[in-house]
C-alpha cells in the first residue's frame, strides 16, 4: 500500500513541473518580444546635430539630402541617415613659389576656408565623395592657382599688394571649385619668406619712399605758406587801393561842393572843429590874446609878425 502511494505521488507530481516550465518560457519570450519592439522603435529615429545636415539612404540610394537638425524618422533595416558637416572647413598647405622677377618665396603658408553647398550635397556625394573632397579638389588646385597668381607679380609688389593678390587667388578658386559644390569663404597667405638680402632692400626702399613723402609734404606745406603770404599781400594791396579810391572820391565830392557853394568850406571847418578856442586871434592889425587863469601873462613878443603894407602911391622917406 505504501508503495502504491509513492507511485501515485510521483504520477501526480509530474504535471506540476510541466506547468512551471511553461510559465518561465512564456515570460522569457515576452521579454524578448518587448526588447525587439523597443529596439525597432529606437532605430526608427536618428538625431541630426546642429551644424550638420542629414542625408537619408534607402538601400544605398540617396532619397533625401536636406534633413535638418533634430529628431528624424527612418525605416529600420531599410533606410539609413548619415550626417554631413556643413560648417566651414579649413585646408592648409605649405608650398614654394617664384615671383615674376624670379625671387623665391619659401615655405609659403596657404589657408583656404570652405564649406559644402547644401543644394549640391547629393552631387558632391555621388561625384566626388565627402571624404575625397580634399584629395580630389583642393590638393591639385589651391597650390597651383596660388603659384600662378604669385608668378605674375614682382616680389616688391607682392609685399605691398598682398591683400589684392589674396583676393585674386580667392576669386580664381571660387570659379574653379563652385561647379563641384564647394563654396570658398576665405583665403589667406600667412607667410611670405624672402631672401634676407632682398627683404633688407625692400625695407630700405620703403624707408626712402617714406622720407621722400615727408619731404614732398614739407614742400607742399611751404608752397601753401607762400600762397597764403601772396594772398595776404594781394588782399592788403586791394585794401589800400580801395582806401585810396574812397579818399579820391571824397576829395572829388568836397571840391564839387566848394565849386557849387563857397560857404561849404565854413561848414566843413565847423564839422572838424574840436570846440577849443585859439590862444591868439589876429585880423592882421590888432592881435587878441586870450589869457587863462592857469597860465601867466605873456610878456614876450607874441608869436606873430606884422609888416605894414607898402603904399605904392607914397614915396620912400629915406630918399
Amino acid at each position: 500500500m505504501a508503495e502504491f502511494k509513492f507511485t501515485e505521488a510521483g504520477k501526480t507530481a509530474s504535471p506540476k513541473s510541466g506547468n512551471s516550465g511553461t510559465k518561465v518560457g512564456g515570460i522569457v519570450f515576452a521579454v524578448i518580444i518587448i526588447v525587439i519592439i523597443l529596439s525597432v522603435l529606437f532605430n526608427c529615429f536618428t538625431i541630426v546635430q546642429e551644424g550638420f545636415i542629414g542625408v537619408k539612404y534607402q538601400f544605398g540610394r540617396i532619397i533625401q539630402d536636406d534633413l535638418s537638425a533634430g529628431l528624424n524618422f527612418r525605416i529600420p533595416f531599410v533606410e539609413e541617415i548619415e550626417q554631413v558637416d556643413i560648417r566651414d572647413q579649413i585646408y592648409s598647405v605649405t608650398a614654394d613659389a617664384y615671383t615674376s622677377d624670379t625671387q623665391s618665396v619659401n615655405d609659403l603658408q596657404l589657408k583656404l576656408n570652405y564649406r559644402y553647398s547644401s543644394s549640391m550635397l547629393s552631387s558632391i556625394i555621388r561625384d566626388t565623395g565627402i571624404n575625397n573632397v580634399e584629395n580630389k579638389l583642393l590638393v591639385p588646385n589651391v597650390a597651383k592657382i596660388a603659384k600662378d597668381a604669385i608668378g605674375k607679380v614682382k616680389a616688391e609688389d607682392l609685399v605691398q599688394t598682398r591683400s589684392q593678390v589674396q583676393a585674386s587667388i580667392q576669386n580664381e578658386l571660387t570659379n574653379v571649385l563652385s561647379p563641384y559644390g564647394i563654396i570658398v569663404t576665405a583665403f589667406a597667405i600667412e607667410n611670405l619668406d624672402f631672401d634676407p638680402a632682398f627683404e633688407a632692400s625692400i625695407q630700405e626702399k620703403v624707408i626712402a619712399a617714406q622720407d621722400a613723402l615727408k619731404m614732398e609734404n614739407k614742400t607742399r606745406e611751404k608752397e601753401e605758406e607762400a600762397k597764403q603770404i601772396v594772398i595776404a599781400a594781394q588782399a592788403d594791396a586791394d585794401s589800400q587801393v580801395a582806401i585810396a579810391k574812397a579818399e579820391a572820391e571824397a576829395i572829388a565830392l568836397i571840391e564839387e561842393q566848394l565849386a557849387n557853394s563857397p560857404n561849404y568850406i565854413d561848414y566843413y571847418k565847423l564839422q572838424k572843429w574840436n570846440g577849443v578856442l585859439p590862444q591868439v586871434v589876429s585880423d592882421g592889425v590888432n592881435p587878441f590874446v586870450t589869457i587863462t587863469g592857469s597860465q601867466p601873462a605873456q610878456t614876450s613878443t607874441p608869436a606873430y609878425s606884422y609888416t605894414p603894407p607898402t603904399n605904392p602911391a607914397v614915396g620912400n622917406t629915406e630918399e
